[in-house]
This record gives C-alpha cells, structure tokens and sequence, in this order.
C-alpha cells in the first residue's frame, strides 16, 4: 500500500461516537473485539457527514458506507485482516479522485429537492429516524492456518431494519403478484416504511387504494434516486440478475445491502426463492446474514482533446457487471490503445473489449472466453471480443489498477461503450474511457455463503462440467 493512502486515511481517523436512536428502537450494538470489524451508525436527521473504514495496517482501505451522523464529520472503524478482498486503488493518482468522490456523494446527499433536503413522498421529517445501524463481521471456517482461510462475511442489525425499497422486474405479471403480496405482509406484519419505483405504486394504486402508503419518487428526478440511500435500510429485487443490476444502478454512492428474488429466466446472484420470501425477509430481519461484497468499476467518459480525467467535476458511471467497448454498426476493426496505470498495454484490433468485475465473470465476459472468477476475488478482467490475433488471451487484472481505453486519431471507425448492457455512447476518435475499481461495492446477501452460493450458481445455471459418467467396468491399468 502507497504511504499517501495510508496517510489520508490516518489523518481521517477519529473515534467512533456513539449514537442515540429514538426510544421505540433502541440501539444494542454488541462489543467486538478487533476481529470484528465495522460498526456503522445510523442516521439523525439529514446531516453530512462522509463515513471513512480504516483497515489495518496490512489490509487495503475502502469507503463501503456514508451515512450521516449528527454531531461528527466522520466515524472510522477497525475492519479485520480478511477486507483485503475490498481494496481501494492503491496508485497515488487515485488518492485525490478517492478522497473527492466522497466528498461529491455527501454533497449530492445534502442538496435534496428544495424544502429543506426533504423528499415529497420520500423522505420523512427531520427529526425521524429511518436509517438502521448495522455490523459487519468476519468470520473463518474450514482448516485454519496462515495459508487456508475461509472467510465468510456476517451481516448483524444492531437497530431493527425500518425501511425496504423494493424493485422488480419489468412487464412481468408473476413478478406484479408477488410484489403486491409482499408490500401488504412487510406492511401488515413487519411494520416497515416501503419504496418503491414509481410505476410499480401506480399499479399497487390501480389494484387497491389501500396501497396509499406506498412511497416513491418523482420519475427521471435523479436528485431524489441519489436520496433514497439515506433512506433505505435494505433493497429488495423481484427478476433475475438484470434485476440487480438495475438497482445497484440506482445508487451512485453506498448500497444498502441487497436481498435479491429469483423471478427471472437466470440468475447467479438470485439464490432466494421467491415462493419463500416471508421466510426469508424472517431471516433478513432478525439476521445475522451472510453477505457477498460485489465490486463495482468505476468509469468516465474522457472526450478529446482532454488528456486526462483529473477534472474531478466529470460525471462517472457504476457498473456491476460490465463495460462493453465494440465496435457498433461499423463494418471495419474496432482499434483501441490500452494502457494500464499510464503504461501502454496493447492494442486491441477485433470486434471489441469487456472489462469486467468478477461478479460479471459468468456473464458476457464469459460467453467472450473469459474465466469464471469468484464474486469475492477483487480483480478486474480484461476480455478481447473475438480478436484477430490468435495469442490475444484474456487477463485477470489486479484491482488497483487504472486502465485507460483510446480510440486512436488514426483509428478507421468510432467505437462505442455500454455499461451493463445500457447507456450505450459513442466514443469518437481521440476519446477514452478510464476504468478503476470502484469504493462502493454491493453487499448481497447469501442463501448459505458466498461459496457455496457461486458453485451452486455455477452448476445450476451453467451446468457446469456436467458430462455423463465413465463406466467402470472396463479395461483398467490396475492389476
């Protein structure tokens, strides 16, 4: 880890503050010990503040959580040996650009809509309190030694969960069902404040006015979406992973951790059964919950003639799965220069590139030749697209790296730059993209843990290395 990393975090640092929770849910945060790692506080009010982890010392730094804490700037906690899965960019040139997309996403949470930050329909009054505390915890099973250890990460409440936001999965009539009957039984049976998109509480309106309580925002304010994780305690996805993707989209900062429903035709990170779900979202509240920290890449668009994303003013895209650079309608080559931490890599001459988070691993990066990697390795893979080379093999990169994608000047065609499958933009000749590893990764939690979860992802919706079974009664070398 670069000194100056170490440094910013330690001039950060201060002691927790405890904080008090309204008298109908009283906070009970149990000791931990150093093992055990991070104590997230709630929210009073709509106060700013910027959440900072610190990790010891041979552990990597990560800003996994801001929310806001009256009284204090920042809180910082211990997190335990095993977050080295959540390192932050390591180079010196991503300090800055850490430090400031930090400060941007409280800043962001602070403007709000006018009347005082608050949301209509959205956000409570000022003097509630919506936001849960919760701990996250690092546990090892398995043989135990300094060369084996499986660390399994714990998700535990230390204030009940009093807001859920829900999504689902478009233009699906099974998925509306479910949706509604679960609204009424978190409503009738759990008490909890929901949200949701607003074309879903136009359908809930449309079956029953009962559904009055429902809360949603104003559609296309992007403003009151950057709110809501201030608001929410935790999500919930009715579909498949595009389900996911859709509201890990939706945050642009922290995610609340992620309890996704299998409703769609495949799904790696859907696990529950949507049949079960009063079982599961028991389980949910009560915890504690094993969790998936899913990485995010973050990516800016540099036009030409800029050199650089070192405006700290640009816009920047969050992807979970991937980003896509092809080469469109045109008939010729995509050409495209990449370099890694400034250092010129290679050139890609094909039909495109896929840099992918590994949790993205078993999607198009795989269908690209890419290789499955586990949700939790913190790593950034680097896919050629049918490339006219026959040497160009794929590549697993370290998760502090940058990496810059150029269209060159010379380049006979544009290329163009999808992020999870959306948001489709053209790159001209002399524009680049940069991609790094992003500080907010989404917690999403597990049937049984992160593991055993992959693999059985993997053979159930892969069917992976399933062949029919040799017969053994055969010739044989044995005597």
């Amino acid at each position: 880890m670069h000194q100056i990393t170490r440094n910013f975090f330690r001039r950060n640092q201060r002691e927790p503050i405890p904080i008090s929770r309204m008298a109908s849910t009283s906070s009970n945060v149990n000791s931990t010990d150093d093992t055990s790692a991070l104590s997230i506080k709630p929210k009073n009010g709509l106060s700013r503040s910027t959440s900072l982890l610190n990790i010891t010392e041979s552990a990597a730094q990560i800003l996994i959580q801001q929310n806001p804490v009256q009284g204090t700037d920042d809180h910082v906690e211990k997190f335990s040996e095993a977050s080295t899965s959540l390192s932050l960019p390591e180079q010196h040139s991503n300090d800055k650009k850490i430090e400031s997309l930090a400060s941007q996403s409280a800043d962001q949470f602070e403007q709000g809509s006018g009347n005082n930050g608050k949301l209509p329909d959205v956000v409570v009054k000022d003097n509630d309190t919506r936001k849960a505390s919760f701990k996250l915890s690092w546990r090892v099973e398995g043989e135990q030694s300094e060369q084996h250890k499986h660390d399994i990460i714990s998700l535990t409440w230390a204030s009940h969960p009093m807001t859920v936001l829900i999504f689902t999965k478009l233009k699906s009539p099974p998925v509306d069902l479910v949706c509604e009957d679960m609204v009424r039984w978190l409503k009738d049976y759990k008490n909890l404040e929901i949200y949701v998109e607003p074309r879903v509480r136009k359908y809930l309106l449309e079956k029953s006015p009962y559904f009055e309580f429902v809360h949603t925002w104003r559609d296309g304010d992007d403003t009151e979406i950057t709110l809501l994780h201030k608001e929410v305690d935790f999500v919930v996805t009715l579909g498949g992973d595009g389900t996911v993707l859709w509201a890990a989209s939706k945050f642009k900062g922290p995610v609340p951790p992620v309890v996704p429903f299998s409703l769609g035709s495949l799904g790696f990170m859907t696990r529950f059964e949507s049949e079960r779900y009063k079982e599961t979202l028991d389980s949910i509240l009560k915890g504690p919950i094993n969790i998936t920290l899913r990485h995010r890449l973050l990516c800016r668009v540099i036009k030409y003639p800029a050199k650089s994303s070192d405006d700290e003013t640009e816009d920047y895209t969050l992807v979970l799965n991937e980003v896509t650079i092809d080469r469109g309608e045109s008939a010729y080559l995509t050409f495209l220069n990449c370099f890694c931490d400034g250092s010129f890599l290679t050139s890609v001459q094909g039909d495109g590139l896929i840099l992918s988070t590994t949790s993205g691993s078993t999607a198009y990066s795989l269908a690209a030749g890419g290789s499955m990697v586990h949700p939790q390795v913190p790593g950034i893979l680097f896919t050629p697209i049918c490339p006219h080379s026959l040497s160009f093999r794929p590549l697993i990169m370290p998760e502090h790296v940058k990496i810059r994608v150029e269209v060159p000047r010379k380049s006979r065609s544009h290329a163009w730059a999808s992020f999870d499958g959306k948001g489709r933009i053209e790159l001209k000749l002399g524009d680049a993209l940069e991609i790094s590893m992003a500080p907010w990764p989404v917690p999403t939690a597990c049937l049984e843990n992160s593991t055993t979860d992959f693999f059985n992802s993997i053979h159930e919706g892969l069917h992976w290395n399933l062949r029919k079974a040799q017969n053994f009664d055969g010739p044989t070398d044995l005597n």
